[in-house]
């Protein structure tokens, strides 16, 4: 009788372990690119436009009070960090807003309530909502900031302004606006004016963007290993960070915008941390586990830039440094993203063929005797 033993192959755990690694970084990569994050470098869910609204100067000035314009124009918003009512006035003088330190309060009977609902403006009045009825005061927020639609201070027509149709590839003023408001009982009118710029010329940038993705797919055909998929991928994750930390987070107080801020970096952060297991097992031959890893990352990027898509091709972004650079940014997330997943998924295959055998393998037997 034949006594021995078999070790199974080392290469059976490793893999396994590298699957289970990549099956938990994706279904995380899943949880953490949700709708909260991925909306967090929009405006109200707009990432760019060719409008742009802007505060021009207030007749008096409100201390505490920041008053902005948002959604590129389509609306206005205060935050009101005094210890005095601000009143906003609707289109016929009447009172709409009370925004203070108990929170907000919206007149039911003011018809600017009503037609402020919809960004047309096409809504019918309810018979109470009159200029000179009384205000019927209904509390909308506990908190002391507001965002609403104003028609006062952004296009209405589903055609472009006259001006912007005759001559589209110059800047125009389109509107001047004067929004009427109270600061305690100092009367103030805030002046702005709402703008049209033309997008950027496609073929300056649509060359570039397209070089991504096929920088990605041959990464990931290029003989040798996975490092030059794993430059990309730290390229690409650099591009979200500075996104993150380039993008006005919205908030009352410095602790508001901190906590939004970190909210919004929580999926670049997990993505960070990924590419750094990635680039090590990149430089230490584990090229399987650092294609698989740039796959989940990839992922996870193309999930944060989709949101921001309209910052490709418009002229107006919301970003605290140049304009082109969040250009650049959002199509490494978004274009980069394509080109980790296409890139990894040519590589995976490589890669998995020229894999050890992982099957058992027998080995001499430790002892023979003879019955």
């Amino acid at each position: 009788m034949t006594y021995g033993r078999v070790v199974t192959g080392v290469g059976t755990g490793r893999a396994t372990a590298q699957r289970l690694l990549v099956i938990a970084l994706a279904a995380s990569a899943l949880m953490l690119t949700g709708a909260p994050a991925a909306q967090a470098h929009t405006d109200r869910g707009v990432a760019g436009s060719n409008w742009a609204g802007r505060v021009l100067e207030l007749s008096s000035p409100m201390p505490g009070v920041d008053l902005s314009v948002t959604q590129f124009g389509d609306s206005l918003e205060i935050l009101n960090g005094s210890t005095v009512t601000v009143t906003v006035y609707g289109y016929s003088d009447e009172e709409y807003l009370r925004i203070g330190p108990d929170g907000v309060w919206r007149n039911e009977n003011s018809p600017a309530t009503h037609l402020n609902l919809r960004r047309d403006g096409r809504t019918s009045l309810p018979a109470n909502a009159a200029p000179g009825a009384a205000p019927d005061w209904r509390q909308v927020s506990t908190q002391p900031e507001y965002s609403w639609h104003d028609h006062r201070t952004h296009w209405m027509l589903s055609a472009p302004p006259p001006q912007v149709a005759a001559d589209p590839e110059s800047k125009h003023t389109i509107i001047n606006w004067t929004v009427p408001l109270s600061y305690g009982d100092t009367a103030v009118a805030v002046a702005g004016e709402l703008t049209w710029s033309p997008p950027p010329e496609p073929m300056a940038w649509w060359p570039f963007y397209l070089l991504i993705p096929v920088a990605g797919l041959l990464a990931g055909l290029l003989p040798g290993s996975a490092r030059p998929l794993t430059m990309l991928l730290v390229t690409a994750v650099a591009s979200a960070a500075w996104h993150v930390a380039a993008t006005p987070q919205p908030g009352l107080t410095a602790a508001d915008r901190a906590l939004a801020t970190g909210a919004a970096m929580l999926p670049t952060l997990v993505a960070l941390a990924v590419t750094a297991v990635a680039v090590r097992a990149a430089w230490r031959g584990k090229d399987l586990l650092a294609a698989m890893l740039s796959a989940v990352v990839g992922f996870m990027l193309l999930v944060q830039g989709l949101p921001d898509m309209d910052v490709l091709w418009a002229a107006n972004v919301i970003t605290g440094g140049p304009v082109w650079l969040a250009r650049v940014t959002v199509a490494f997330l978004i274009l980069g993203g394509v080109g980790l997943m296409l890139g990894a998924a040519t590589a995976v295959r490589r890669f998995r063929a020229t894999e050890p055998s992982a099957a058992p393998t027998p080995v001499a037997p430790a002892a023979v005797t003879t019955p």
